[in-house]
């Protein structure tokens, strides 16, 4: 193969390479991209066509054409808000907010759930209809909810619509977020694109720490211990003890935080290593001692774009206790819904909104203290684990499965012998929670240093960790988990 000819490949679409923040492609992505950034640093206009040109190509590099819905998506709410924002009579107003979502729900509901409702149609006689070979657009639920909620917000009037298209397409490609969130708002995003590009020493090591912090969350941990452990455990629960699966479901709890909060922190510190400042998504949730605390701290972007969009439009605590169960209880359902199309992730929806209707319930005026909160962080712990089952599982019999051997077959004197079978699982099990666990003092103190590092220290630091994954990182790179919602 010539020069030009392997050029051409690494340049255009590949189905079999996996573009994520720790892949080979991106390192050579972002060098790319900083150079071109820093040319024109000092031109705002030069700064959103640069970035947005790069998050397309970004786009295009890990779903092909789906990177026109994007664009058309820019297109249609660019518009619609614009009209809304102009226009003086109320019901054409809503009338347009109405066209603004049903288009953004209706693509949504294309890609991602016309095969689940052929499939009830089909289990309930309705018809005989065959699934439709649609593939689902990464990054679709997260552009989705950001343009619903720009929309949205225009026609409340609390923020005004921008008037260059290119701007609003920077802010719903940005790349750092475009694909596993957060889910940006534009009131938080949009007035940063108009500041001077300055980068304090703050910025540098907060954006450092955050990188490297995610990476090791990613790479070292989480895709380790799953394709050495978990993957075992939910693949066939039936071959494993009960002591097996209850660590299977530990560790995939650690799995999960460390997947996703580790690609949100580098989303986060890559747009603060080029001016923008995105609010943090995660805030160390099995911290909390109750499902509420733990909503807080979970997904924060979503949980408060659904408090702010679904539980409050639906009446909030304003009609009394009994609707606020039910409000909540269906935001919950469609936070479910909204990760999959699948019985199961709406069953792990309906076991939260419950769980936060009994904690409204049962809720306390002074916050827990001691080992009432100590009590609280161990049950709120399990609870979360017991729907990460659900969520996890294939199927729901498999679920079920696990549970089973759990409570039936669950042999408490293996674990020696579980953890002799898996050393060096449990030793990453120990640091990630550690880790977690870890007060945010003793993480300030190693901002401060990554601070007061000079540039060449900065330089030392980065290629020594990518050395440090390049050695320990398993064979076969972990799709990210929150890609496939």
């Amino acid at each position: 193969m010539s020069f030009l000819e392997n050029l051409q490949e690494q340049l255009l679409y590949n189905k079999d390479e996996a573009i994520v923040f720790n892949s080979a492609f991106f390192l050579y992505f972002f060098t790319a991209f900083l150079a071109c950034y820093q040319l024109v640093r000092k031109s705002a206009r030069g700064r959103v066509w640069v970035f947005t040109l790069f998050s397309l190509y970004f786009f295009y590099k890990a779903c092909n054409e789906y990177v026109l819905l994007v664009i058309l998506s820019a297109i249609v709410d660019f518009y619609l808000s614009n009209r809304i924002y102009r226009e003086k009579r109320e019901g054409r107003r809503k009338a347009l907010l109405w066209l603004s979502v049903l288009i953004n729900i209706g693509m949504l509901f294309y890609f991602k759930y016309t095969n689940f409702f052929i499939g009830i149609l089909n289990d309930i006689g309705a018809g005989h209809i065959h699934p439709v070979n649609i593939l689902l657009p990464i990054g679709i639920s997260f552009y989705t909810f950001e343009n619903l909620s720009y929309t949205i917000d225009v026609y409340r009037r609390e923020i005004r619509p921008v008037d260059n298209f290119m701007d609003y397409l920077f802010f719903l490609s940005f790349f750092p977020k475009l694909m596993m969130g957060p889910i940006v708002r534009a009131a938080d995003f949009i007035p940063q694109i108009r500041q001077p590009y300055v980068i304090s020493s703050e910025d540098v090591g907060k954006g450092m720490f955050l990188i490297l912090g995610g990476l090791f969350k990613k790479v070292v941990i989480s895709d380790f211990i799953y394709q050495n452990f978990v993957q075992y455990i939910f693949d066939d629960p039936s071959r494993h003890t009960g002591i097996e699966c209850l660590f299977g479901v530990y560790a995939y709890a650690l799995v999960i935080y460390c997947d996703f909060s580790g690609y949100s922190d580098m989303a986060i510190g890559i747009a603060r290593w080029v001016g923008f400042r995105i609010p943090p998504n995660f805030n160390k949730p099995y911290q909390s001692s109750s499902i509420t605390e733990f909503w807080r701290r979970w997904h924060i972007s979503l949980s408060s774009w659904l408090r702010d969009y679904v539980y409050i439009p639906l009446g909030g605590n304003r009609h009394g206790k009994f609707r606020q169960y039910i409000n909540l209880m269906l935001t919950m359902l469609i936070g479910g819904f909204w990760h999959g199309a699948s019985w199961k992730f709406i069953f792990w929806g309906g076991v939260h909104g419950g769980a936060l209707a009994l904690d409204k319930l049962y809720k306390r005026k002074q916050p827990a203290a001691g080992w009432r909160k100590l009590t609280g962080i161990l049950f709120t712990f399990h609870l979360v684990c017991f729907c990460w089952i659900f969520f996890n599982a294939p199927t729901f019999e498999s679920a079920w499965m696990l549970i089973h051997q759990i409570v039936y077959d669950f042999q408490g004197h293996l674990f020696g012998q579980l953890i002799g079978a898996y050393p060096q699982v449990f030793v990453l099990l120990g640091i990630g929670f550690l880790l977690h666990f870890l007060p945010a003092a003793a993480e300030h103190r190693l901002e401060l240093r990554l601070n007061r590092l000079p540039w060449w220290g900065g330089v030392a630091v980065m290629v020594l960790f990518i050395w440090f994954l390049n050695q320990v990182k398993t064979q076969q790179p972990m799709i990210p988990i929150y890609f496939q919602f």
